[in-house]
């Protein structure tokens, strides 16, 4: 008899090959039958107490313990099944942190599977990092963009020009998507990072470019118009980790360094490359142990297959307009990555959107000796600020507007501008008329490209100590907001153009402005400029002229832009002015940096008892009128105060001065939106008057006239034409340019010669103005005269003279004005 062979493969050894398992269906009717004795409960282990509701917060206590005890029961669970598997833990712990996320997405996702972003439980952070929050902002923002033409045109814009990044106004984020835009500012890192992936798959998408993945690997979104603008010194530790903007001038900046973004290792134990790894911003990832060797290392970069981005630092220093008196202007770092490289450099004025940043800082905490960090911003937007831009408290609105132009068409426009600079200074007219053409400002020309011509005027004033030339350069400054004050004992060559220093950091020599390249688009005032070295004096000629300044100085060759008008004042030789002498012969300045200034003013304290007397009043007046104004502060409420200084400054102590904010207002309106230009003007007369001042200043001395002041007198046209918001440069304009230009000639000469030169250029003075400010100059010559007759007639009888009466005769009157060559009716 044949024995049956057993099966070594059944786990019940007594089973047979026919038998394929108990049927657990069968006799299944029993399980359901009542049994009463089992149907009975002891009453000694029944609860019949009610219970009513909780508050949400001791329920929330209990559903976290709760969930605890599951989370143990099946960490036990697991780890017991785990002893008989051959599951991995990596793909174990990926499938249980992915039913976690599916269970959360089924209890928060809406009716057609889109998530309520309002409603969050947690932390902003956390909620964002969810996967299917993730997606609903990436369909928000997907939706937003496909819906607004002006983004889609932007996105056609930058793949038409090959960019890698479009801009994203957050005023219309924040008119569709409220949400997004709040979110955007209080999580910038996390959100941008999704736009980014957004713009990423929507421009490679069959609706647009799907291969322009192998042009720019990867595409930005930019957020642009963020409504709140913070100072640099406002920034503190609330600002961490958000979404800022701020304004700067930019003093420094790094070269380009290549940035780690994704990183391949490879092990030198085993050669096995490792791999990518995605670097952020803040630390350094690296593998701690090679999956195949098992070993710690060493590990060595793979630069064959990592990927490189850009990276730059800027230093950005605030504005000097918006720095508080007696207050040392502030920096910051703004790091710079991919398309922003070189957006900017020194002495531009920038406005910067980005995180504000913290990491720690080794150096500054060994010296303070507990931690410290410092602080950078990480730029998402550099938007470079223009005349038309800047300056935004002095922007104007619609109806400041029609005043400005109701004021141009004023036939004394000019000379109320002229008489509302520096109202507190009495007198110095032509100093004040040269210094609105100064603070106006020509228009600059490039010649086909190649060749600059300067636009703007410089100014130098040089006088006897006491003529308010200090006073007059700073109120210049108040007036525009770009604009620097310095000494010339107080600054070198390198603090005027620019320099070379190290990096801190990285030991690297970055270039940084001076005071003309921070000035840029403005005003440079540089008082006491005769103290300076020869050698520094010597190292702005470019930068007065050209409005550049070049740099070549540790490997660094380059040049940054110096396009700003300089006023400097200085002191004569022995400290009074001596009109015997020419402009040369009082003061140690040579030819070459007279011939770079455009105007040269002359300010001298001649004793004259009719001048002394007006300026006595003048300055008395001024210190009663604030007196008044201080009385009249201190007597009202804190809420009358501004209205009060409001209507005090629309008036001056003359009465006929501008109101100090109007005029900064219609100042920048001027600057950044008018350009006149030169159409329809004599040219003979032009050309006639260059040869004659050529050969008097040949035959008298004094300051050599050059090709620049026939450019210098374009200039002053230009300037007196956009002080009326003119778009053309009309003949009245270069006639008042013409007079500047001549006093500024005639003052620079001897005394003994101004006579004849005067008599000389009076045919090119035609304007009424001006033959009446020279009537009046004779009228005012013989009224001191007859004043010191009656003085020394007074003084003959010893009577006292404080209250004598001064005639003139109309003969001698007719007389003097036939020396100046005058052929008009005094009646008229």
């Amino acid at each position: 008899m044949k024995r049956a062979r057993p099966n070594l493969f059944s786990l019940n050894p007594n089973s047979s090959d026919d038998d394929s398992g108990e049927n657990l269906m069968e006799d299944l009717e029993s399980d359901y039958v009542a049994i009463p004795e089992l149907d009975h409960y002891d009453e000694n282990i029944l609860d019949h107490r009610e219970y009513g509701t909780i508050d949400p917060k001791a329920r929330r206590a209990a559903e976290t313990e709760i969930d605890a005890r599951l989370n143990n029961n099946q960490t036990r669970v697991a780890d017991q099944l785990d002893d008989f598997g051959h599951e991995d833990d990596h793909g174990r712990t990926t499938r249980r942190r992915n039913i976690s996320s599916n269970e959360f997405t089924e209890a928060t996702t809406g009716p057609m599977g889109s998530i309520n972003l309002e409603t969050m439980d947690m932390p902003l952070r956390e909620w964002i990092a969810q996967d299917r929050t993730r997606r609903e902002i990436k369909h928000r923002f997907r939706t937003f963009l496909e819906s607004d033409e002006h983004h889609k045109q932007a996105i056609q814009f930058m793949c038409a020009n090959n960019l890698a990044s479009f801009e994203v106004s957050y005023q219309s984020l924040s008119s569709h998507v409220p949400i997004l835009a709040i979110w955007v500012a209080d999580a910038p890192r996390d959100i941008i990072e999704i736009f980014d992936e957004v713009a990423n798959e929507l421009v490679t998408s069959a609706e647009y470019f799907p291969d322009y993945g192998k042009i720019k690997d990867e595409i930005h979104v930019r957020i642009r118009e963020l409504p709140i603008v913070d100072t640099l010194r406002d920034l503190r530790q609330n600002h961490l980790n958000q979404l800022v903007r701020v304004h700067g001038v930019v003093t420094r900046r790094s070269v380009v360094f290549p940035q780690l973004k994704m990183v391949h290792f490879r092990c030198l134990s085993c050669d096995v490359n490792l791999g990518p790894f995605r670097q952020n911003n803040t630390t350094e990832v690296r593998p701690d142990l090679c999956p195949c060797c098992q070993r710690h290392g060493p590990f060595k970069v793979n630069q064959e297959q990592t990927v490189y981005g850009n990276y730059q630092k800027l230093a950005i220093q605030e504005t000097p307009g918006s720095v508080p008196p007696g207050r040392v202007p502030r920096h910051k770092d703004v790091v710079l990555l991919a398309d922003l490289i070189d957006v900017a450099r020194p002495g531009e004025e920038v406005d910067v959107t980005g995180v504000y940043v913290h990491s720690y800082d080794a150096g500054i905490s060994g010296r303070a000796g507990f931690p410290i960090f410092s602080t950078t911003i990480e730029a998402n937007h550099v938007a470079k600020r223009t005349l038309a831009t800047e300056h935004g408290c002095f922007q104007m609105d619609s109806e400041e507007k029609r005043h400005a132009l109701r004021f141009a068409r004023d036939p004394k426009a000019v000379n109320k501008i002229a008489m509302s600079l520096a109202p507190s200074i009495h007198g110095h007219k032509h100093v004040k008329s040269a210094l609105a053409l100064a603070l106006f400002g020509g228009c600059s020309k490039n010649v086909d490209g190649k060749h600059r011509i300067r636009g703007d005027v410089n100014v130098m004033l040089l006088g006897d100590p006491g003529c308010a030339k200090s006073q007059l350069l700073k109120y210049c400054c108040s007036l525009i907001s770009r604009a620097i004050y310095t000494t010339g004992k107080g600054a070198s060559a390198v603090g005027l153009t620019a320099g070379v220093h190290k990096d801190p950091i990285t030991r690297e020599w970055t270039l940084e402005g001076g005071a003309l390249v921070l000035a840029d688009n403005g005003l440079c005032c540089i008082d006491e400029f005769d103290k300076m070295n020869e050698q520094d004096r010597t190292s702005i000629h470019e930068a007065m002229e050209q409005q550049s300044i070049s740099v070549s100085k540790a490997g660094i060759v380059t040049s940054l832009h110096a396009r700003c008008s300089v006023v400097a004042a200085a002191n004569p030789i022995g400290g009074q002015y001596d009109s015997g002498a020419t402009f040369a012969d009082n003061v140690e300045l040579t030819d070459p940096i007279l011939q770079r200034f455009d105007v040269l003013c002359v300010l001298q304290d001649i004793v004259d008892p009719l001048m002394d007397e007006q300026l006595a009043s003048h300055v008395i007046g001024s210190h009663r009128h604030a007196e008044c104004l201080l009385d009249k502060i201190n007597s009202v409420s804190l809420q009358n105060q501004m209205r009060l200084e409001k209507s005090v400054l629309q008036t001056s102590v003359a009465g006929q001065s501008l109101a100090q904010d109007f005029l900064r207002k219609y100042l920048t309106h001027a600057r950044g939106s008018c350009e006149p230009r030169l159409h329809s003007i004599d040219q003979d007369k032009i050309s006639h008057l260059y040869a004659d001042l050529r050969r008097e200043s040949a035959t008298c001395g004094g300051v050599p006239i050059a090709v620049r002041h026939l450019e210098s007198l374009m200039r002053m046209a230009e300037a007196h034409a956009k002080m009326s918001l003119r778009e053309h440069v009309r003949d009245d304009d270069v006639d008042a340019a013409i007079s500047v230009l001549l006093t500024s000639f005639i003052n620079a000469q001897k005394f003994s010669v101004r006579k004849s030169l005067e008599r000389g250029f009076r045919k090119y003075l035609t304007r009424a103005g001006d033959l009446f400010h020279l009537l009046l100059h004779a009228l005012r010559s013989l009224l001191r005269e007859a004043q010191t007759y009656a003085a020394l007639k007074a003084q003959q009888r010893g009577t006292p003279s404080s209250r004598m009466v001064l005639k003139v005769l109309i003969e001698d009157f007719e007389a003097k004005a036939r020396e100046l060559n005058y052929a008009g009716n005094l009646d008229e």
